[in-house]
């Protein structure tokens, strides 16, 4: 069979690629530091406004899916990220002009479809999170005593349970269909269908390696909540820019350029 036209080449990616990947994203980060932490430093702010308006409508127990759920739309948020890294790529120093002008350009294709769908699944998610929550912990179990029961009840413990193991389910679906798509659509001119099924096929064809990477996310994410998400003006730069070197590591040129350099010879 031949391949479509559109269907994008991929690369083996091994564990020793995630490290080389992630050891580039610090480099990226440390030779363009301001745009990380100020990018990075908006994530946090709007963080800090949507757990503020939960406890405002009484719903403070919605802030721990919210801030587990920041990964599920990290990548669209990255996009910043990827234009620094595109452009130290290329022997330049990012400026602030530059990178909105090519993040302004990304903006204009399928990447708004991609943000939409881990958007819905944001959604998704804390709607989920608020049933589980009604159905062991009930309508008024907000209380003084809300973390005893949680971690000594019965119920409690079996929300916690329940409510772990789905959002990982959720988050390794979310993983599969983003995991390259957002710098693919940054870099490409492709469907936000193809960019999924591209992420899809890279996750399925190289299981181990991608899952430890999702894993290593959740992991630092997790350790951002800890820091009250003040960690995420590192962690959030670093896998911006490892996600973007992921991509171009992984995904191989489009057959059009290919087709291109041929005719060029």
């Amino acid at each position: 069979m031949t391949q479509s036209p559109r269907r994008p080449e991929l690369r083996p990616v091994s564990m020793n690629d995630i490290g080389a990947v992630l050891s580039a994203g610090f480099k990226d980060f440390r030779q363009a530091p301001l745009f990380g932490i100020v990018f990075a430093g908006l994530f946090v702010a709007a963080g800090w406004l949507l757990i503020a308006l939960l406890n405002v409508f009484e719903l403070p127990f919605l802030a721990y899916p919210l801030a587990a759920g920041f990964a599920f739309v990290a990548p669209f948020a990255a996009v910043n990220f990827y234009a620094v890294s595109a452009q130290l790529e290329d022997g330049k120093m990012p400026s602030w002009q530059s990178i909105f002008a090519r993040a302004h350009e990304a903006s204009r294709g399928d990447i708004r479809w991609m943000a939409l769908v881990t958007g819905f699944a944001l959604i998704i998610w804390m709607d989920i999170a608020a049933f589980l929550f009604f159905i062991f912990v009930g309508f008024s179990g907000f209380g003084a005593d809300f973390f005893e029961r949680l971690f000594t009840t019965p119920s409690g413990l079996t929300f916690l349970v329940a409510g772990n193991l789905i959002g990982a389910f959720l988050a390794i679906v979310v993983f599969s269909i983003s995991a390259v798509s957002f710098p693919m659509l940054f870099d490409s001119d492709i469907d936000f269908v193809t960019a999924m099924t591209t992420s899809v096929r890279l996750v399925a064809a190289n299981p181990v390696p991608m899952l430890a990477w999702c894993a290593l996310i959740g992991v630092l994410m997790g350790l951002s909540m800890l820091t009250g998400l003040l960690g995420l003006l590192v962690v959030l730069p670093i896998i911006g820019h490892a996600t973007w070197h992921l991509y171009r590591h992984a995904v191989g040129p489009q057959p059009s350029t290919e087709a291109a350099a041929g005719v060029a010879a």
